[in-house]
Protein backbone atom coordinates (compact mmCIF):
# COMPACT_ATOMS: atom_id res chain seq x y z
CA UNK A 1 0.00 0.00 0.00
CA UNK A 2 0.95 3.64 -0.83
CA UNK A 3 -0.23 6.36 1.72
CA UNK A 4 -0.36 9.81 1.05
CA UNK A 5 -0.93 12.04 3.78
CA UNK A 6 -0.77 15.66 1.73
CA UNK A 7 -2.17 16.91 -0.89
CA UNK A 8 -0.30 16.59 -4.40
CA UNK A 9 -1.93 16.52 -7.72
CA UNK A 10 -4.74 13.50 -8.31
CA UNK A 11 -4.01 12.69 -12.16
CA UNK A 12 -0.37 12.05 -11.05
CA UNK A 13 -1.98 9.49 -8.19
CA UNK A 14 -4.70 7.99 -10.71
CA UNK A 15 -2.58 7.88 -13.67
CA UNK A 16 1.14 7.44 -12.25
CA UNK A 17 0.20 4.60 -9.42
CA UNK A 18 -2.02 2.73 -11.47
CA UNK A 19 -1.80 -0.64 -10.35
CA UNK A 20 -1.01 0.13 -6.94
CA UNK A 21 -2.94 0.02 -3.28
CA UNK A 22 -3.51 3.84 -2.71
CA UNK A 23 -4.62 5.64 0.42
CA UNK A 24 -5.24 9.10 -0.47
CA UNK A 25 -6.13 11.42 2.45
CA UNK A 26 -4.47 14.71 2.64
CA UNK A 27 -6.32 15.00 6.36
CA UNK A 28 -4.39 12.52 7.86
CA UNK A 29 -1.48 15.20 8.45
CA UNK A 30 -3.87 16.23 11.16
CA UNK A 31 -5.27 13.00 12.06
CA UNK A 32 -1.97 11.55 13.82
CA UNK A 33 -3.79 8.41 15.91
CA UNK A 34 -5.60 7.04 12.29
CA UNK A 35 -2.36 8.00 10.25
CA UNK A 36 -0.07 5.82 12.71
CA UNK A 37 -2.67 3.22 12.24
CA UNK A 38 -2.85 2.79 8.65
CA UNK A 39 1.17 3.42 7.85
CA UNK A 40 1.48 0.13 9.68
CA UNK A 41 0.28 -0.85 6.84
CA UNK A 42 2.50 0.92 4.23
CA UNK A 43 5.13 -0.02 1.41
CA UNK A 44 6.02 3.49 0.83
CA UNK A 45 4.46 7.12 2.57
CA UNK A 46 4.52 10.11 0.17
CA UNK A 47 4.52 13.50 2.22
CA UNK A 48 4.77 17.47 2.37
CA UNK A 49 6.68 18.87 5.01
CA UNK A 50 3.90 18.86 7.99
CA UNK A 51 4.01 14.88 8.31
CA UNK A 52 6.61 14.31 10.94
CA UNK A 53 8.66 10.67 9.50
CA UNK A 54 10.28 10.03 12.94
CA UNK A 55 9.83 8.26 16.38
CA UNK A 56 6.64 6.73 16.60
CA UNK A 57 5.31 7.34 13.54
CA UNK A 58 8.47 5.46 12.24
CA UNK A 59 7.87 2.89 14.79
CA UNK A 60 4.73 1.74 13.21
CA UNK A 61 6.04 1.97 9.88
CA UNK A 62 6.62 -1.43 10.29
CA UNK A 63 6.86 -2.44 6.43
CA UNK A 64 8.02 0.55 5.23
CA UNK A 65 10.19 0.38 2.19
CA UNK A 66 10.52 4.50 0.64
CA UNK A 67 9.14 8.31 1.63
CA UNK A 68 8.57 10.39 -1.30
CA UNK A 69 8.81 14.33 -0.38
CA UNK A 70 6.62 16.38 -2.28
CA UNK A 71 9.33 18.85 -2.16
CA UNK A 72 13.01 19.31 -0.92
CA UNK A 73 13.46 20.04 2.27
CA UNK A 74 13.92 16.90 4.52
CA UNK A 75 14.11 18.22 7.87
CA UNK A 76 10.59 16.58 8.87
CA UNK A 77 12.30 13.28 8.09
CA UNK A 78 14.65 11.39 10.53
CA UNK A 79 17.30 10.41 7.77
CA UNK A 80 19.74 8.70 9.88
CA UNK A 81 16.55 6.63 11.25
CA UNK A 82 15.78 5.70 7.18
CA UNK A 83 18.87 4.95 6.88
CA UNK A 84 19.47 2.69 9.77
CA UNK A 85 16.23 0.98 8.27
CA UNK A 86 17.52 0.53 4.33
CA UNK A 87 14.07 3.04 4.25
CA UNK A 88 14.55 4.97 0.59
CA UNK A 89 13.98 9.09 0.75
CA UNK A 90 13.48 11.13 -2.32
CA UNK A 91 12.89 14.29 -2.47
CA UNK A 92 11.29 16.18 -5.39
CA UNK A 93 14.60 17.99 -6.28
CA UNK A 94 14.41 21.14 -9.17
CA UNK A 95 10.64 20.12 -9.47
CA UNK A 96 9.76 23.47 -7.51
CA UNK A 97 12.72 25.71 -8.21
CA UNK A 98 10.93 27.60 -10.84
CA UNK A 99 7.85 28.84 -7.98
CA UNK A 100 10.15 29.69 -5.47
CA UNK A 101 12.21 31.64 -7.62
CA UNK A 102 9.77 33.50 -8.61
CA UNK A 103 7.99 34.31 -4.78
CA UNK A 104 11.14 36.01 -4.54
CA UNK A 105 11.36 37.87 -6.91
CA UNK A 106 7.80 39.04 -6.31
CA UNK A 107 7.91 39.88 -3.10
CA UNK A 108 11.21 41.92 -3.24
CA UNK A 109 9.73 43.94 -5.46
CA UNK A 110 6.67 44.63 -3.67
CA UNK A 111 8.44 45.28 -0.46
CA UNK A 112 10.65 47.83 -2.93
CA UNK A 113 8.03 49.61 -4.45
CA UNK A 114 5.43 49.63 -1.60
CA UNK A 115 2.74 50.98 -3.53
CA UNK A 116 0.35 47.59 -3.87
CA UNK A 117 -1.10 47.95 -0.33
CA UNK A 118 -3.04 51.19 -1.17
CA UNK A 119 -6.29 49.86 -2.46
CA UNK A 120 -8.52 51.17 0.06
CA UNK A 121 -7.51 54.06 0.33
CA UNK A 122 -7.64 55.01 -3.42
CA UNK A 123 -10.96 53.82 -3.52
CA UNK A 124 -12.29 55.77 -0.66
CA UNK A 125 -11.01 58.79 -1.71
CA UNK A 126 -7.05 59.07 -0.70
CA UNK A 127 -4.26 60.15 -2.99
CA UNK A 128 -1.38 59.08 -0.89
CA UNK A 129 1.21 59.49 -3.90
CA UNK A 130 4.18 60.85 -2.18
CA UNK A 131 4.28 58.53 0.55
CA UNK A 132 4.08 55.77 -1.68
CA UNK A 133 7.24 56.57 -3.63
CA UNK A 134 9.47 53.37 -3.75
CA UNK A 135 12.05 52.10 -5.01
CA UNK A 136 13.37 50.10 -8.53
CA UNK A 137 14.76 46.83 -8.16
CA UNK A 138 16.90 47.35 -11.13
CA UNK A 139 20.27 48.22 -9.73
CA UNK A 140 19.83 46.84 -6.37
CA UNK A 141 22.09 44.15 -5.36
CA UNK A 142 20.67 40.69 -4.02
CA UNK A 143 22.37 38.49 -1.63
CA UNK A 144 21.69 35.09 -1.32
CA UNK A 145 22.45 32.97 1.51
CA UNK A 146 23.35 29.59 0.12
CA UNK A 147 23.30 29.06 -4.08
CA UNK A 148 22.16 25.79 -4.71
CA UNK A 149 19.17 25.08 -7.89
CA UNK A 150 16.78 27.90 -6.45
CA UNK A 151 18.92 30.30 -5.49
CA UNK A 152 20.45 30.00 -9.56
CA UNK A 153 17.20 30.66 -10.52
CA UNK A 154 16.41 33.53 -8.51
CA UNK A 155 19.84 34.94 -9.87
CA UNK A 156 18.77 34.15 -13.14
CA UNK A 157 15.89 36.37 -12.77
CA UNK A 158 17.56 38.57 -10.97
CA UNK A 159 19.99 39.55 -13.82
CA UNK A 160 17.70 39.93 -15.93
CA UNK A 161 15.27 42.82 -14.10
CA UNK A 162 19.42 44.69 -13.78
CA UNK A 163 20.12 43.20 -10.31
CA UNK A 164 23.49 42.18 -9.93
CA UNK A 165 24.26 39.18 -7.55
CA UNK A 166 26.52 37.75 -4.38
CA UNK A 167 26.09 34.44 -3.20
CA UNK A 168 27.28 32.97 -0.06
CA UNK A 169 27.99 28.85 0.04
CA UNK A 170 30.45 27.35 1.90
CA UNK A 171 29.84 24.29 0.47
CA UNK A 172 30.59 25.56 -3.18
CA UNK A 173 33.95 26.26 -4.09
CA UNK A 174 35.06 29.40 -5.73
CA UNK A 175 36.31 27.66 -8.28
CA UNK A 176 33.00 25.98 -9.31
CA UNK A 177 31.09 26.21 -12.46
CA UNK A 178 27.87 27.47 -11.04
CA UNK A 179 29.13 30.49 -10.04
CA UNK A 180 29.78 31.75 -13.66
CA UNK A 181 26.34 30.93 -15.45
CA UNK A 182 25.46 31.19 -19.28
CA UNK A 183 23.47 33.82 -18.09
CA UNK A 184 25.80 36.22 -16.15
CA UNK A 185 28.34 35.52 -13.45
CA UNK A 186 27.75 35.54 -10.20
CA UNK A 187 30.15 36.96 -7.31
CA UNK A 188 31.17 34.70 -4.13
CA UNK A 189 31.01 36.89 -1.09
CA UNK A 190 31.33 35.96 3.02
CA UNK A 191 28.29 35.94 5.05
CA UNK A 192 29.13 39.51 6.47
CA UNK A 193 30.02 41.51 3.80
CA UNK A 194 27.08 40.16 1.89
CA UNK A 195 25.21 41.02 5.18
CA UNK A 196 26.32 44.47 4.85
CA UNK A 197 26.03 45.14 1.04
CA UNK A 198 23.29 43.37 -0.24
CA UNK A 199 19.71 45.66 -0.72
CA UNK A 200 17.90 42.38 -1.02
CA UNK A 201 18.92 39.13 1.19
CA UNK A 202 17.29 36.01 0.12
CA UNK A 203 17.49 32.62 1.82
CA UNK A 204 18.34 29.54 0.25
CA UNK A 205 19.67 26.78 2.83
CA UNK A 206 18.06 23.48 5.00
CA UNK A 207 17.70 24.00 8.58
CA UNK A 208 20.98 22.61 10.12
CA UNK A 209 22.65 23.38 13.22
CA UNK A 210 25.02 25.60 11.51
CA UNK A 211 22.57 27.20 9.52
CA UNK A 212 19.77 27.86 12.77
CA UNK A 213 19.07 31.06 13.73
CA UNK A 214 21.82 32.17 11.62
CA UNK A 215 19.85 35.58 10.73
CA UNK A 216 19.63 36.68 14.38
CA UNK A 217 20.25 40.21 15.72
CA UNK A 218 23.42 40.85 15.00
CA UNK A 219 23.43 39.54 11.55
CA UNK A 220 20.34 41.63 11.46
CA UNK A 221 21.85 44.87 12.59
CA UNK A 222 24.86 44.41 9.75
CA UNK A 223 22.30 44.89 7.18
CA UNK A 224 21.50 48.28 5.34
CA UNK A 225 18.81 50.02 6.85
CA UNK A 226 16.17 49.48 3.89
CA UNK A 227 17.43 46.24 3.40
CA UNK A 228 14.91 43.53 2.19
CA UNK A 229 14.68 40.08 3.61
CA UNK A 230 13.30 37.10 2.13
CA UNK A 231 12.82 33.85 3.93
CA UNK A 232 11.92 31.03 1.70
CA UNK A 233 13.80 28.74 2.73
CA UNK A 234 13.09 26.82 6.10
CA UNK A 235 11.80 28.32 9.30
CA UNK A 236 14.40 28.75 12.10
CA UNK A 237 17.03 30.05 10.16
CA UNK A 238 15.89 33.59 10.93
CA UNK A 239 15.26 34.67 14.51
CA UNK A 240 11.80 35.98 14.20
CA UNK A 241 11.75 38.19 17.28
CA UNK A 242 14.82 40.21 16.17
CA UNK A 243 13.82 40.65 12.90
CA UNK A 244 9.86 41.60 13.86
CA UNK A 245 12.23 44.26 16.13
CA UNK A 246 14.23 45.38 13.48
CA UNK A 247 11.42 46.47 11.42
CA UNK A 248 9.18 47.91 14.27
CA UNK A 249 12.23 49.92 15.09
CA UNK A 250 12.49 50.96 11.10
CA UNK A 251 15.68 49.35 10.56
CA UNK A 252 14.54 47.30 7.57
CA UNK A 253 13.31 48.08 4.41
CA UNK A 254 10.38 45.09 4.95
CA UNK A 255 10.67 41.26 5.09
CA UNK A 256 8.78 38.21 3.27
CA UNK A 257 8.56 35.35 5.35
CA UNK A 258 7.24 31.49 3.76
CA UNK A 259 8.55 29.84 6.55
CA UNK A 260 7.90 29.77 10.39
CA UNK A 261 9.94 28.37 13.49
CA UNK A 262 6.63 26.76 14.57
CA UNK A 263 3.93 26.14 11.35
CA UNK A 264 1.22 27.36 11.48
CA UNK A 265 1.55 30.05 13.92
CA UNK A 266 -0.77 30.03 16.46
CA UNK A 267 -2.43 33.31 17.96
CA UNK A 268 0.39 34.23 20.99
CA UNK A 269 3.39 33.50 18.32
CA UNK A 270 1.78 35.23 15.40
CA UNK A 271 1.11 38.52 17.94
CA UNK A 272 4.89 39.36 17.70
CA UNK A 273 4.23 40.36 13.56
CA UNK A 274 0.94 42.20 14.02
CA UNK A 275 0.39 45.57 12.61
CA UNK A 276 3.89 45.54 11.30
CA UNK A 277 4.15 47.49 8.15
CA UNK A 278 6.18 46.42 4.97
CA UNK A 279 6.00 42.82 6.01
CA UNK A 280 4.74 39.55 4.23
CA UNK A 281 3.54 36.91 5.54
CA UNK A 282 2.49 33.26 3.72
CA UNK A 283 1.52 30.24 4.89
CA UNK A 284 5.56 27.78 3.29
CA UNK A 285 3.67 28.51 0.07
CA UNK A 286 6.22 29.86 -1.84
CA UNK A 287 7.27 26.49 -3.80
CA UNK A 288 3.41 24.97 -4.45
CA UNK A 289 2.14 26.46 -7.45
CA UNK A 290 -0.27 24.66 -9.88
CA UNK A 291 2.11 24.18 -12.37
CA UNK A 292 5.13 22.93 -9.45
CA UNK A 293 2.23 21.31 -7.63
CA UNK A 294 1.80 18.69 -11.12
CA UNK A 295 6.02 18.50 -11.58
CA UNK A 296 6.26 17.82 -8.03
CA UNK A 297 3.69 14.94 -7.84
CA UNK A 298 5.16 13.48 -11.23
CA UNK A 299 8.37 13.50 -10.18
CA UNK A 300 7.41 11.81 -6.40
CA UNK A 301 4.92 9.31 -7.81
CA UNK A 302 7.64 8.06 -10.87
CA UNK A 303 10.42 7.64 -7.45
CA UNK A 304 8.24 5.51 -5.88
CA UNK A 305 7.24 3.51 -8.46
CA UNK A 306 10.27 2.49 -9.61
CA UNK A 307 11.41 2.18 -6.38
CA UNK A 308 8.47 -0.52 -5.40
CA UNK A 309 8.69 -2.11 -8.91
CA UNK A 310 12.43 -2.00 -9.18
CA UNK A 311 11.98 -0.89 -12.85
Amino acid sequence: MIVITEFMDEEAIRSGLDGFEVLYDPSLVDRPDDLAVVVGQADALIVRNRTQVRGALLDAARNLKAVGRLGVGLDNIDMAACAARGIAVYPASGANDTSVAEYVITTAMLLLRGAYGATSEVAGGAWPRNRLVGREIAGKRLGLVGFGSIARETARRAIALGMTICAYDPHLPPSAEAWTQPWGRVETQPLNSLLTEADVISLHVPLTDETRGMIDGTAIARMKKDAVVINAARGGVVDENALAAALRAGHLGGAALDVFEDEPLDADRGSIFADIPNLILTPHIAGVTVESNVRVSWVTVDNIRRHLTGA
